[in-house]
């Protein structure tokens, strides 16, 4: 019996706005992949991002494209060459390892963590703003151990000064999504240093980041826009400390295994991260990101509704998830 897909285009809203450097958004728009073999079904979910110029319907499209190499019996391995890496290949890889799991009986986590899972330690994200909105809300955060602060403007250090006097204990992330210069990144990381900041992700634009190669990093600087596959990690040593792997832009949990084995290898840090979604599209990054150095999964945390069932998350502590939701 061939495999039968099915794609849709869904909407949960944001609790809030969500603000980064290139923008807002008041909900999440995922593409959800579902392949059925019998009676077994497999899920999974992508958010397609402008910033790589996908959109829902160019993403709905690609996975529409695939149908009948998917109907035919397409392994994961196969799909890496069949499909560019991005959103639509990761919500069919995933969607594959779904399905995998419920045909053997055999979860994912069986065949690719070496160790017993456990809860992960999630940053929890600020959006941007003016400093003093921003202090806000860190200070209703303050008690998460790790919080990520979304920045990225002309004022910066004064955003960095309120959200660390609010947050005192709390570690923190600074992602600046592109949105730092030649001219003001060496004083930026020097008072994040001051300010006892963990990591920073991404403080340049992609592709014009080699001043980070001859300047001090007195805090670990993290890629993110500028890494997508394991083919990517050699032209960022001596750039970068560490890697954000995220799903959507790997194109999959196959081989962001290869992006994150081969970063590993190469020295550096793992961060693994998410784009704002539910639960389905978390719970195989959080297979991904047992043992890793950060983790950011809290796209639920932000949703004014998730899916049922989803993720537990005690605070800021998620747990792995049940063969319900996905694997």
């Amino acid at each position: 019996m061939a495999r039968v897909i099915s794609v849709e285009a869904e909407r949960f809203p944001i609790a809030g706005t969500f603000t980064i450097s290139r923008g807002s958004k008041t909900e999440a728009e995922v593409v959800t992949c579902t392949i059925q073999d019998g009676g077994h079904i497999g899920r999974g979910e992508c958010v397609p991002y402008k910033r790589y110029g996908e959109t829902m319907e160019g993403v709905r499209g690609a996975i529409e494209a695939m149908r009948e190499r998917i109907a035919g019996g397409i392994d994961r391995n196969a799909l890496l060459t069949a499909m560019p890496a991005g959103a639509a290949r990761n919500a069919v890889d995933c969607a594959l390892w779904d399905l995998e799991a419920k045909i053997s009986g055999m979860p994912v986590a069986s065949s690719i963590c070496a160790a017993r899972l456990n809860p992960l330690e999630t940053a929890y994200t600020l959006s941007l703003g003016e400093p003093e909105p921003m202090a806000a809300q860190a200070r209703a955060n303050a008690a998460r151990p790790l919080l990520k602060v979304k920045i990225g403007g002309d004022n910066d250090i004064a955003r960095i000064r309120a959200v660390r006097q609010a947050a005192p204990v709390s570690r923190i992330i600074l992602d600046a999504n592109e949105g730092w210069t030649d001219d003001n990144i060496v004083a930026n990381l020097a008072f994040a240093a001051e300010q006892g900041i963990a990591l920073i992700e991404q403080p340049l634009p992609a592709g014009r980041d080699e001043i980070l190669r001859h300047i001090g990093h007195p805090v670990p600087i993290c890629a993110d826009e500028s890494v997508h596959e394991a083919g990517n990690l050699a032209s960022l040593i001596g750039l970068y400390d560490a890697v954000n792997i995220k799903l959507d832009k790997s194109g999959g949990l196959t081989a962001a295994l290869v992006l994150r084995d081969r970063a590993r290898e190469l020295g550096f840090g793992i961060m693994v991260g998410c784009m704002v979604g539910t639960s389905l599209a978390m719970a195989p990054a959080v297979l991904l990101a047992q043992g890793a150095d950060f983790v950011d999964l809290d796209g639920p945390l932000l949703l004014a509704r998730d899916r049922e069932p989803g993720l537990v998350y005690q605070g800021s502590l998620v747990s792995p998830p049940d063969r319900a939701l996905w694997g």
